[in-house]
């Protein structure tokens, strides 16, 4: 769950608080009844799910992501001398590391504040003003380190990477999931899929959405030119992906008012994979990725019951999941959280 740093940062936290709980429960109506979060959400909202104070999805969080200074995770402009407070302390901020020590020390404190795994930043970005998509960031050394602290106990990394070098080094480090990887060539591929435990999760629907933007409220010349670039590179690198049997998961990198749009995604991956295995990747890939795949990700005896009903086939059309509205019942851990038929009986 993501706040856009370029018009929201200025609101109350007691609104940005209630905005976040409100994205929380639109995404189980959507459908979605286990999220992992990529950086940036604060332990406290998943404390509230538990606590039964927000009906959400199962939340998995990697809490603060871990960037250099100058890197991804480290937005300010180049004239300003200052931390960026993401969010006033109401969300995690990011964690500005630099040489092994320091990337250790900043994952041992995001797991700390209660992450699951975690988030470094591996290559520069669209939203960042200092650096170009296919910059490599983070030593193999200081990578490994963030490996290193997870592997201790029992969790993974995950990394915002984009280009072959950043991906490569990634792969050397024993990074588990590569985020976007909009730029993977074929030699990566080939490296990726001969480590047989890494996986790549795509993010087609962020900039589908995105590249509509012009320059202008809080998004520069250079970001609009990356996210256009990014576009190109999203689908060349999933089919590459799919054609070299990686193991490709689903999810969106989606911001504020773009939330509603996450389940579009798969949607995306099926103009290249086909609905199926679009659908695969969202449930049982996934599910694999978080290792949590004894207890969800497929239909089988003995597993949580996480179950959606929709108005249609999505086999055949993956745009359907794509709409809260033909998601007609949700189903999370066996309780029923949503139907709207029999809301719809009841006002009759």
């Amino acid at each position: 769950v993501e706040l856009d740093e370029g018009r929201e940062v200025d609101l109350p936290p007691a609104v940005l608080a209630l905005r976040i709980a409100h994205e929380i429960e639109a995404t189980l109506q959507a459908g979605f009844t286990t999220v992992r979060d990529a950086g940036g959400l604060d332990w406290g909202f998943k404390e509230a799910v538990r606590l039964g104070l927000i009906r959400g999805p199962r939340l998995l969080i990697s809490g603060p992501f871990i960037s250099q200074t100058g890197g991804h995770g480290d937005p300010r402009p180049r004239s300003s001398r200052r931390p960026f407070p993401w969010l006033s302390g109401l969300s995690s901020e990011s964690i500005l590391a630099d040489g092994a020590d320091e990337v250790r020390r900043a994952a041992r404190e995001v797991l700390r504040r209660g992450a699951d795994q975690v988030k470094v930043m591996a290559s520069g970005g669209a939203a960042s003003e200092s650096d170009e998509l296919d910059q490599a960031q983070f030593s193999i050394e200081e990578l490994s380190a963030a490996v290193d602290v997870a592997r201790g106990v029992s969790t993974y990394v995950l990394a915002h990477a984009y280009g072959p070098r950043a991906i490569q080094n990634c792969l050397k480090a024993g990074v588990r999931s590569i985020e976007h990887g909009n730029f993977l060539d074929e030699e990566t591929a080939d490296q990726m899929l001969a480590t047989k435990d890494t996986f790549l999760v795509p993010t087609v629907i962020t900039y589908e959405l995105l590249s509509r933007r012009e320059a202008g409220n809080g998004w520069s010349e250079a970001n609009v030119r990356k996210i256009r670039q990014g576009l190109t590179g999203a689908y060349d690198s999933l089919g590459l992906a799919y054609e070299k049997g990686l193991k490709i998961g689903s999810g969106s990198d989606v911001l504020a008012d773009m939330q509603k749009d996450k389940g579009r995604e798969i949607a995306c991956q099926a103009r290249v994979m086909g609905s199926m295995a679009a659908i695969i990747a969202a449930t049982r890939t996934n599910a694999e990725l978080m290792r949590i795949e004894k207890e969800v990700g497929t239909v089988e005896e003995g597993k949580r019951a996480d179950l959606i009903l929709v108005d249609g086939d999505p086999t055949g059309d993956a745009t359907i999941l794509g709409d809260p509205e033909r998601v007609r019942l949700v189903m999370l851990g066996g309780d029923l959280v949503k139907d709207l038929d029999q809301a719809a009986a009841t006002d009759r």
